[in-house]
């Protein structure tokens, strides 16, 4: 028999805030994280504006001579693991470690360290290169970060699925845990991946908002005048536990995770195939697993990035699941404020989904001042709205045309 698995703790770091209440407070009253890029010069890039993370001091949570070895992605998942675990207050000095599995994704991981030690191979030869360079580029480094600070000996992986990391993570962890392979995950994405080369690669793909004199209106999801998505670094992690073990612990849930489920397009490398047929077998995928019926959803929080090709194919895809229930549906973009926190992302969303179904909430999509044709849905525009939230669905899509969907549900006892 499949176990219950459920949320009991959630730490985040995004361009709205440093914490689960600081960022749902400004998620919920449309405040605008995005901005000029000030980490490095932009003088010669088309995009000039992200959402970058504020007023963090790494020193928190490393020692100071550790902070200049440890790539930006890293430290986002220290500090939100540590934001889970405490506000979960789970026991880590009394629960069994061989039995917490951690499973912490990142779409780039270190490419800050890859061009700092590449300026380094070429002005100073080899010999100078960092010991450090391998061990802090490999994505699979924070999830082990965590293992070792807390003494996590259970199944410890890594997911690279671009866009679609912390939503994969997410799935794995609930179905590791649904089977009995372990008690407790701690599991969510983390990307630190906004550094001149990172910026220089998607301002070249052209798949960059332009909008440099109004960043506050840049990400525009489901918009008529949106132009591309926005970068953003940050980081979302989750505690899961079995239910049983949560219960057994007195701990306090916040919400249930239900379904899972999982597609590739097989179609393009960046582009979503006509229809978003890849995006629907997810959700369809994840709705099966969770043993309801489409018209049971109440809220989606959408992938919405504000690029032509998948706020369209996204709408198409809720279309053809839903039928007409899609649109007696709530549905918002979180990056319509925090941008896109690629790796990171769906980890930071699926908590946005435990938050409304905890608060019977959904925050609004800002920017939305003229509805695309094909985007007719209810986007929740402007202004956040109280609405019952049972089941909350969360969606990821990612380069390579990976697709990921959770469904969250609110924990009745």
């Amino acid at each position: 028999m499949k176990k219950r698995v459920v949320i009991t703790g959630m730490g985040v770091i995004t361009p709205v805030g440093n914490n689960v209440s600081e960022m749902w407070q400004a998620l919920l009253d449309g405040k605008n994280g995005i901005g000029r890029i000030t980490l490095f010069d932009t003088s010669q890039y088309d995009t000039k504006i992200a959402g970058e993370i504020k007023n963090f001091d790494p020193s928190e949570i490393l020692e100071k001579k550790e902070v200049k070895r440890t790539p930006r992605f890293i430290q986002y998942a220290l500090k939100t693991a540590k934001e889970a675990i405490e506000m979960a207050q789970l026991p880590v000095d009394k629960v069994d470690l061989n039995r917490v599995a951690v499973l912490v994704g990142s779409g780039i991981g270190g490419i800050n360290v890859i061009e700092e030690q590449q300026t380094v191979l070429l002005q100073k030869g080899p010999s100078r290169i960092s010991p450090f360079l391998i061990p802090m580029l490999i994505p699979n480094m924070a999830g082990a970060f965590i293992a070792m600070r807390y003494g996590f000996k259970g199944p410890n992986f890594c997911i690279v699925t671009a866009c679609a990391t912390g939503t994969h993570s997410i799935g794995e962890a609930f179905k590791l845990l649904q089977r009995g392979d372990a008690d407790v995950a701690i599991t969510g994405g983390t990307e630190g991946a906004l550094t001149p080369l990172g910026l220089a690669g998607f301002c070249a793909a052209k798949s960059l908002s332009t909008r440099n004199d109004d960043p506050e209106h840049a990400s525009r999801p489901f918009d008529r005048d949106r132009d591309g998505f926005v970068m953003a670094d940050g980081a979302g992690i989750m505690v899961l536990e079995t239910l049983e073990h949560a219960q057994k612990r007195g701990a306090k849930i916040i919400a249930e995770i239900v379904g899972y489920g999982s597609s590739d397009d097989a179609y393009h490398m960046t582009a979503p195939p006509p229809g978003g047929t890849g995006g629907a077998l997810s959700m369809m995928n994840a709705i099966n697993d969770a043993g309801i019926k489409p018209e049971d959803i109440d809220y989606i929080n959408a992938h919405g990035t504000s690029t032509e090709l998948n706020d369209k194919e996204e709408t198409a895809a809720i279309k053809a699941v839903f039928g007409q229930h899609a649109y007696k549906l709530a549905i918002s973009s979180t990056k319509s404020m925090t941008g896109h926190m690629l790796g990171g992302a769906g980890a930071v969303e699926a908590i946005v989904c435990a938050l409304s179904c905890r608060d019977d909430v959904v925050h609004p999509t800002r920017n939305l001042e003229n509805p695309s044709p094909e985007c007719d849905l209810d986007y929740v525009p402007k202004v956040k709205r109280n609405l019952t939230v049972n089941y909350a669905l969360s969606n990821s899509f990612g380069f390579g045309g990976h697709n990921a969907t959770v469904i969250i549900k609110k924990y009745i006892p």
